[in-house]
């Protein structure tokens, strides 16, 4: 991707827009995530290496799960706090199913998984259509609100259609993936602990889309875009 410069600048003056243009995109983010649009996160280089299309949950209609499977194309999760998580007794998946496969996880970018359950509300049918999951997604998230006054099993089914993440306890302190980078968006934001995370993938390659063509995307369509860097040098 090409871009142009507007003129030379001096070292004093570059570190200084850089930095007023992240502050801009830091506070677009969670001006974003409160008015129920998405914006975009990529973790780091020498980590996944991905962009993920971040909601949060109690936003996430018909019309955005469209998006994150059209426009993203990746796994459409929703991470939940860790305390949130507790409450509902969601375990880790590889903690609550006893199989050999479980055992000796060697991801490479991580020292674990943050998956917990599949769940399907149970107003919803089949679960996986966009009105379904949408269903399911919203109710995630004002249950992550409320969760005093929720009744996880009466409300969900397990197994189901929308792939639940459980957050590390001290969140970036001691994980830096999506999982943990939108839940503290989302606590900078004021709002409940509960987003959706999706992979964006790249239509041409099948490969994770480029930080260039997701910054790109943000910018046809409005969106914030982040570096986890610039989430961490402010939230970690």
């Amino acid at each position: 991707m090409t871009g142009h410069h507007a003129g030379p600048q001096s070292n004093a003056e570059g570190s200084a827009a850089g930095s007023t243009n992240a502050a801009g995109a830091f506070e677009h983010a969670l001006e974003s995530l409160r008015a129920g649009e998405p914006i975009l996160v990529h973790d780091a280089a020498d980590r996944e290496g991905e962009t993920d299309l971040i909601y949060h949950a109690d936003a996430v209609t018909p019309e955005a799960v469209a998006r994150l499977r059209n426009d993203a194309g990746g796994l459409v999760c929703v991470a939940l706090g860790h305390d949130i998580a507790d409450a509902f007794e969601l375990p880790f998946y590889s903690e609550a199913v006893d199989h050999p496969a479980t055992a000796d996880h060697e991801l490479g970018y991580d020292d674990r998984s943050s998956f917990s359950l599949t769940v399907n509300h149970r107003d919803t049918y089949t679960g996986i259509t966009d009105d379904d999951r949408s269903t399911t997604i919203r109710a995630l998230g004002e249950a992550a609100a409320t969760p005093e006054t929720t009744e996880f099993a009466s409300a969900f089914r397990v197994p189901g259609h929308v792939h639940l993440l459980k957050g590390a306890p001290d969140l970036l302190a001691q994980r830096e993936g999506h999982t943990e980078l939108g839940l503290a968006l989302a606590d900078a934001a004021e709002l409940a602990p509960a987003v959706v995370v999706c992979e964006m993938l790249d239509d041409a390659t099948g490969a994770a889309l480029s930080p260039a063509d997701a910054r790109a995307y943000a910018d046809r369509h409005g969106f914030a875009y982040l570096e986890g860097s610039e989430v961490l040098e402010r939230l970690g």
